[in-house]
């Protein structure tokens, strides 16, 4: 059964280590570069590492409480601001697991939906992210479609 834990210092460079298949690198940013953004951004960064039996099979980092839009103040959103499963470990349903760990975090943390962003395409990342339940919202993000699910 997978789980999460926190990136530490005895666990940092082999998280750093993870990577997607080249033809995916395009879609997500490079763990150490997420990491990055995580410590210039700990208010709402929730960096954690998909670890199976004693094996680090991926990375996901979520984010908690951003203005989405600075017009709008009050629409706070959390959800999904990275994913990245090891080439060698893809399709065994640890993304999956780290779309439903984030969508019950921020159920923990009181919010009723989750959002994620994807660059559109046909060999992006679009397809999982609609059979896990993301739908549309019809808004964009920097060059890339925005989605939604419910954190229930």
């Amino acid at each position: 059964m997978p789980r999460l834990v926190k990136v530490t210092k005895d666990n940092v460079e082999a998280a750093c280590r993870v990577s997607v298949r080249p033809d995916q690198e395009k879609f997500s940013s490079p763990v150490a570069w997420s990491l990055a953004e995580a410590y210039a951004q700990p208010e709402i960064a929730w960096p954690r590492l998909i670890v199976e039996d004693d094996e680090i099979v991926g990375f996901l980092m979520g984010f908690f409480d951003i203005v989405w839009d600075p017009a709008q103040p009050a629409d706070l959103r959390s959800g999904l601001w990275r994913l990245n499963i090891a080439a060698e470990h893809q399709g065994r349903g640890y993304g999956r697991f780290a779309v439903r760990a984030v969508r019950d975090e921020a159920r923990r943390r009181g919010h009723d939906r989750v959002y994620t962003t994807w660059e559109p395409g046909p060999d992006g990342p679009e397809q999982f992210y609609l059979k896990l339940g993301f739908q549309l919202t019809g808004e964009t993000s920097e060059d890339e479609v925005v989605g939604v699910h419910s954190a229930h």
